[in-house]
């Protein structure tokens, strides 16, 4: 008998205090995102990693247009063969989430056929397609960074966020139209790699060390803070917390002041990223550099600077080592099968273009709602700049139209303050899975994407019954050992308590975490398959990763001594200790 997590903690027909939607407010194409029932209960959810923090009532714009709408029109368009798709539940200001299985044999057979005539043409266009999509992207970034919000009138501002929103949603339509070729072409290939006597997870090893534009920004902030270094501000940074950096550096005047100019100019090109995905209610790194003051901070900590170049180098001689490797060890004919499908998968690059189009679309296309939602907030008088954040779409844009005061919202918006902050005091407690536990999980999605296999279902659907604190296991993502203290953070508000040399451990990373990869010693996260942005960047840095852990963040504390074996995938607790200073 399967085993099944009650939802009912989570049943309700409010999505936040207050706000309980109408019929069609959410757009989908087969299943909207909503609230959870007692009916849910029979299908199987999983905490999504994405927005550990929780979502303000604007973010949820992101699981109504993008998870849950863009991920099943890509399903449909392909389409996949077995899945139409994910749907969403949110769980406080949390969310699970759902694969949509194809039921019927015939119709996976006729979704196989279709996908089999549309695959061929993706692949051998695939560099174009995406260059074309990248300008489309970058037009209406354009197009937004245009606008003068403070010269904007509230109808006006108006336009702007229901442009912004759709903006956005496009982007994500955008994102799992490439996405999801170039995953159903990879684990073709893995599938044949297998098939051929090999082990499937080397095709990782197969496809790394190509520049994407995080590494580019990742080499420009080693050499900001060479710059730092070169400056004599070791000892400004060492003293003072990342809050007051800017300040501190600002009225240091000499030295400080030239390479403050320098920090201008890198955020200029680079600074307009936020610190997760796709939040709404995250700043840009120009809208607040406490995040890049921070890193800096602990990449000086280190020392010497991460060389990237070198690293970049080991990482293409050990791809080109591990298919002279694996080629050697099959017959000519088996190598002409490898070679065409190692041939493809390298031109239509899933692990590169799962990190490459972080930059053009995860990291950047919330911003302009973020701006007219700031801008809104500035012309109606709220008593804090972002408590537009606190408003649905529906009601912010209602908002701005005239069709409501601001004054119905002032007291509700506190309320939701609250809710938010409990909210995010509860995420480290919340079940990592709902509703009815499979026997097998046979989708290679959620396996390679999210790590959900079942020996992960098995983990942390036993939490608390005997679980062996001591030796975790997990997914062998990046391989190579290594030793150092544990610290576990929630999401990416305490990355500037991360010393260099230690051992991350995590719920899982996401692209706004990949600086911290040059300074730690090795990576463990409870979440995260072989694709997972974890997976991908510590074997692009050489960094010992275990991913699909299920409860590390749990049953390792901060200050544990730990070893991570990236080979095995097994991490081992060898001392317990206390919790490390900030």
């Amino acid at each position: 008998m399967n085993l099944v997590v009650p939802v009912d903690e989570y049943v309700t027909d409010e999505w936040y205090p207050g706000f309980t939607p109408a019929f069609g407010h959410t757009p989908f194409v087969i299943e909207p995102f909503r609230t959870f029932s007692k009916q849910d209960e029979k299908r199987f959810w999983f905490l999504d990693f994405h927005c550990p923090r929780g979502l303000t009532p604007l973010a949820t714009t992101w699981l109504e247009d993008g998870y849950s709408w863009g991920t099943q029109l890509a399903a449909e368009q392909m389409p996949l063969p077995r899945s139409r798709g994910l749907t969403t539940r949110i769980a406080g200001t949390h969310f699970y989430a759902a694969a949509i299985p194809v039921e019927s044999r015939y119709e996976a057979e006729t979704r196989t056929e279709r996908m089999r005539s549309h695959l061929p043409g993706f692949l051998r266009d695939f560099d174009d397609l995406w260059n074309r999509r990248v300008a489309e992207i970058n037009a209406g970034w354009r197009h937004f960074q245009r606008i003068d919000v403070e010269r904007s009138s509230l109808r006006e501002l108006g336009v702007m966020l229901a442009e912004a929103r759709r903006y956005a949603q496009r982007a994500f339509e955008i994102h799992f139209e490439m996405m999801y070729p170039l995953l159903a072409n990879h684990l073709g290939f893995a599938g044949m790699c297998a098939e051929l006597g090999m082990d499937p997870r080397q095709v990782g090893t197969f496809l790394q060390g190509y520049d994407t534009k995080i590494m580019e920004t990742d080499r420009e902030l080693g050499r900001l803070t060479a710059a730092a270094r070169d400056a004599g501000l070791e000892p400004v940074f060492a003293a003072t917390e990342p809050k007051r950096l800017a300040a501190t550096l600002a009225a240091a005047g000499g030295a400080a002041t030239t390479w403050t100019s320098r920090l201008r100019d890198f955020l200029d090109v680079y600074g307009h990223r936020i610190e997760g995905t796709c939040d709404v209610a995250l700043p840009s790194w120009i809208e607040d550099p406490a995040p890049v003051l921070a890193m800096i901070r602990t990449l000086l900590r280190k020392g010497d600077g991460h060389d990237f170049e070198a690293a970049l180098r080991q990482t293409q001689a050990d791809r080109e080592t591990a298919i002279d490797a694996a080629r050697s060890r099959l017959t000519r004919r088996e190598q002409e099968i490898f070679d065409a499908g190692l041939a493809s998968v390298q031109a239509a690059n899933f692990p590169w273009w799962q990190d490459d189009h972080n930059h053009y679309i995860d990291l950047r296309v919330s911003l302009p709602m973020r701006r007219a939602a700031l801008g809104i907030a500035e012309k109606i008088g709220a008593d804090r700049t972002d408590d537009t954040l606190f408003l649905f779409c529906t009601e912010l844009s209602a908002v701005a139209s005239g069709e409501r005061a601001y004054d119905e919202f002032r007291s509700l918006v506190e309320v939701r303050r609250q809710y938010f902050d409990h909210w995010r005091e509860r995420r480290r407690s919340m079940p990592k899975v709902l509703g009815t536990i499979p026997e097998a999980l046979e989708d290679p999605i959620l396996a390679e994407l999210f790590g959900l296999d079942q020996r992960f279902l098995r983990v942390v659907t036993h939490a608390g019954q005997g679980a062996e604190r001591t030796v975790l296991t997990g997914i062998p993502a990046a391989k190579g050992q290594a030793k150092g203290v544990a610290r576990v953070l929630a999401d990416t508000d305490a990355l500037h308590r991360l010393q260099p040399g230690e051992v991350l451990v995590c719920e899982s990373t996401s692209p706004n975490w990949t600086p911290v990869f040059a300074a730690i010693t090795a990576c463990v996260c409870d979440s995260g398959g072989m694709l997972s942005h974890a997976a991908i960047v510590g074997r692009e840095y050489g960094v010992p990763t275990v991913t699909a852990c299920g409860m590390a963040t749990t049953l390792v504390e901060d200050g544990d001594e730990v070893e991570v074996d990236g080979e095995r995938g097994v991490v081992t607790v060898v001392r317990a200790g206390a919790a490390v200073e900030d």
